[in-house]
């Protein structure tokens, strides 16, 4: 199991709660000339890297985030395995709001982004195997740590990826399940698969803040999605606590 685990903090979620014992890093990667900003502490004698996805005033769009620069610095760091945090859409019945997700696939409806490392012609192994985007380890270790809490967790789930920063349209949701998805968001590709071109063991955990667009007979409510994402960021930050404790 990895000995430094990388997490990283999507919409609403900002520390691990740990600030007075943290220490801010500076990484400089290929992939930016700005340096990408990190966060170490220990907790239960392990070593962490914080990473704020959106930037700590939440001014970076899902399109914008500089994921090569934002894996490549985590790698740099030590990272050996990395949780990430993601904020999505319910799609499926079992996705109500306040639902707590660690999802074991991926479709990919993003365009524009850099997200491959392997941009050069003769760049080897430039065909990685995707079959699985998850590591399984870290899922079930997310998973059993949500059940030792005692909080519901959906085991497995689709996760599609769209490009933002709108949110979809009924039909697009409507096309989404139909194309087998359970949740929806912005943030889990290119991230997902720069971790594996870069052979760090990755996985995600996602809390549901509102149905998906067409669902329901109401407008998706940004007061909604704040509240039930003030309620649920809290568990999302226990599980994740302890997940870190019992890694081996």
């Amino acid at each position: 199991m990895p000995s430094i685990i990388g997490v990283i903090g999507g919409s609403g979620f900002y520390s691990l709660g740990n600030e007075s014992d943290s220490v801010a890093i500076q990484v400089l990667t290929p992939f930016s000339d700005e340096a990408v900003v990190l966060d170490k502490e220990s907790i239960a004698g392990r070593d962490i890297v914080f990473l704020t996805r959106h930037g700590k005033s939440h001014g970076i769009p899902p399109h914008k985030v500089n994921y090569r620069a934002n894996l490549k610095a985590l790698q740099e760091s030590g990272v050996e395995g990395i949780i990430a945090i993601n904020v999505v859409g319910g799609i499926t019945k079992a996705m109500a709001p306040g639902c707590i997700v660690i999802p074991d696939q991926i479709i990919d409806y993003t365009w524009g982004r850099q997200h491959t490392y392997f941009d050069e012609l003769d760049a080897p192994e430039n065909h990685i195997d995707f079959s699985w985007p998850y590591d399984l380890a870290l899922r079930t270790i997310l998973a059993e740590s949500a059940v030792s809490l005692a909080f519901t967790v959906e085991q497995g789930g689709v996760y599609g990826c769209t490009q933002g920063p709108r949110l979809e349209s009924a039909a697009e949701i409507l096309r989404l399940k139909n194309d087998g998805c359970d949740i929806v968001g912005m943030t889990a590709m290119p991230e997902a698969a720069l971790a594996r071109e870069l052979k760090i063991p990755y996985a995600s955990i996602a809390l549901v803040v509102n149905w998906a667009a067409g669902l329901t007979d109401e407008e998706i409510s940004f007061a909604d999605i704040s509240s039930t994402l003030d309620e649920g960021i809290g568990k999302i930050r226990q599980i994740i606590l302890s997940a870190i404790t019992a890694l081996p």
